[in-house]
């Protein structure tokens, strides 16, 4: 359900993204619904991402929450090198100013250095950014760069690791990325595999910059650059700007700090870089594919499947010959009838029949037997191609997870069947009108008895000296007579309409029975197979929407 309901809100975030107010990334979609759309991806998606994205996901959620809440009005630029590159003497130069420590001092840099213009709203964010190293200055590179962190930070191709490591962290806090190579080194492997490559999304806020062009001919500048701008675009990172500076002359920094104007007073640039932070970490989570809704046919189909294996048939059949022995015994000529109790009642066998007061049915359960292995083999055929019907479209993973879901619901199911079909009420009561026959049939016998006794006794008692009695007749056939052969016709035709009618209910009651278990199966069988396989498919459908809103 949570799944569910996370889908309806990404969904909602992606139609609300155009007229939202908020500050939107690329296609018009705000942040604010990408990160609604990264929990969604989070809770979705548990159990069946990669634990490291969902780490990551997990620090990307409580950054973007910190970030959103320092200093808004401020724009981080970090300086990104390799050894060498000369991007120390580049801020300098931005600068205008000796604020970072060069190579003629300092081999490497080793701590992030912050130059600022108006420092008193950033403080807790460089506490955030752990940047101690702060200088602060009166002019601004650009006039619409007054609110600007300029970031100088450690090589990131160091041999010591901790500087390595600063690199990386920052790498992933600021607001924009400052790319500074050489014509040495500006198509080294490790600076596009391990740095430029991952943040091919964040092309918006990110800038390419050539440094150290005075040691190139003129006429080989515009080539270099042509061939930077073709590794760059291979890396992904299109819409990054381009520039060549020389931090030692001076050209090109004007463009340089016109650039990084334009990212200081663009009010989307933190934003752009969170969203573009989470379109990558999208674009890294396996997608599920396609769901589909459950066929009501499939779950029909299943149903009936396991109804047959659980034995409703067994039921419901025992129901129909329970009523036919107790109303043969009930309506049945009377001195015959009896013979009808010896049978054993075949709902009682199995341990169903009417309610009993005070009976708990998941205490006290049925007798019906155990599943045999082909009602077992039928019940796991029935779920598990429910399953595979149900996961169709979905990845190989989804699939085999969907699957996992239906041979958990297999292992509950017998019992759970076997105590459905033992809490639900059976038609298991007598007739009304089994009295009123039963009456009827003993009067008959009693004027049989009658009769009989009346011949008896015109036979007998004129031997021992009575007088004869006088036997009355209708149309020549004695009375004693007529009551015996009425008695015997009538309970022979009484026990066979009652036994036609006795068969009609029966059949009714069988279907009746049939029905009501085949809804008690239903019902379980929607419980512990067809609700879980639709969550499933609920958190895949959640989480392929969340990964069009978080990946747009």
């Amino acid at each position: 359900m949570a799944a569910s309901k996370s889908a309806a809100a990404t969904k909602t975030a992606a139609t609300k993204g155009a007229t939202s107010g908020k500050t939107k990334g690329k296609n018009s979609v705000s942040l604010d619904d990408r990160l609604a759309a990264l929990r969604t991806v989070r809770e979705a998606g548990a159990g069946r991402i990669p634990e490291s994205v969902v780490a990551e996901a997990d620090l990307l959620i409580a950054r973007a929450g910190a970030r959103r809440k320092l200093s808004g009005d401020y724009t981080v630029v970090g300086v990104f090198g390799a050894t060498g590159s000369g991007k120390s003497s580049l801020v300098n130069a931005l600068v205008g100013a000796e604020v970072a420590r060069t190579h003629v001092r300092r081999p490497t840099t080793s701590e992030a250095m912050s130059v600022s213009w108006e420092p008193d709203g950033a403080v807790e964010l460089l506490d955030w950014l752990e940047v101690r190293e702060r200088n602060v200055h009166d002019t601004p590179l650009d006039a619409r760069a007054t609110k600007l962190l300029l970031l100088d930070l450690p090589d990131f191709d160091s041999i010591d690791g901790g500087n390595r490591a600063v690199a990386q962290r920052l790498a992933a806090q600021v607001d924009a990325l400052m790319w500074v190579v050489d014509p040495q080194k500006y198509a080294d492997d490790v600076l596009h595999a391990q740095f430029i490559a991952p943040h091919a999304k964040h092309s918006e806020v990110s800038l390419i910059v050539l440094n150290q062009i005075d040691l190139l001919a003129p006429s080989d500048v515009p080539q270099v650059v042509s061939s930077l701008r073709a590794i760059v675009e291979r890396d992904g990172v299109a819409k990054a700007h381009v520039l060549a500076v020389s931090a030692r002359t001076g050209e090109g920094i004007p463009a340089l700090r016109s650039a990084i104007g334009d990212l200081a007073a663009s009010i989307s640039t933190r934003d752009s870089r969170l969203s573009a932070d989470i379109s990558t970490l999208a674009s890294s989570v396996p997608h599920p594919g396609t769901p589909h809704k459950i066929a009501s046919k499939a779950v029909a189909t299943m149903r009936d499947d396991v109804a047959l294996a659980a034995g409703v048939e067994v039921v419901a059949a025992a129901v129909a010959g329970s009523y036919r022995k107790r109303n043969g015994q009930a309506t049945g000529w009377p001195l015959v009838s009896w013979i009808a109790r010896l049978r054993a009642d075949p709902l009682k066998r199995l341990g169903l029949g009417a309610p009993k007061a005070g009976r708990d049915p998941a205490v006290h359960r049925s007798s019906m037997p155990p599943l045999s292995s082909g009602a077992i083999a039928r019940l796991s055929l029935s779920v598990r191609a429910f399953a595979d019907a149900a996961a169709e479209g979905l990845s190989d993973s989804w699939r085999s997870s969907i699957r996992s879901t239906a041979d958990g619901a297999l292992a509950k199911l017998p019992d759970a069947l076997d105590l459905a079909i033992a809490r639900t009420p059976l038609p298991a009561r007598g007739s009304w009108w089994w009295v009123i026959i039963a009456i009827v049939q003993w009067v008959a016998v009693l004027a049989g008895l009658v009769g009989v006794g009346w011949l008896l006794a015109a036979a007998w008692l004129p031997r021992i000296g009575f007088p004869p009695l006088e036997i009355p007749q209708v149309e020549g056939w004695p009375v004693p007579t007529l009551l015996i052969a009425g008695a015997i016709l009538l309970g022979i035709a009484l026990g066979l309409l009652s036994g036609i009618i006795g068969s009609l209910i029966a059949l009714a009651r069988k279907k009746r029975t049939r029905k009501k278990l085949t809804e008690a199966v239903d019902a379980t069988v929607r419980e512990l197979v067809v609700s879980p396989v639709a969550a499933e498919l609920d958190s895949a459908r959640a989480l392929a929407a969340a990964l069009t809103v978080a990946g747009a």
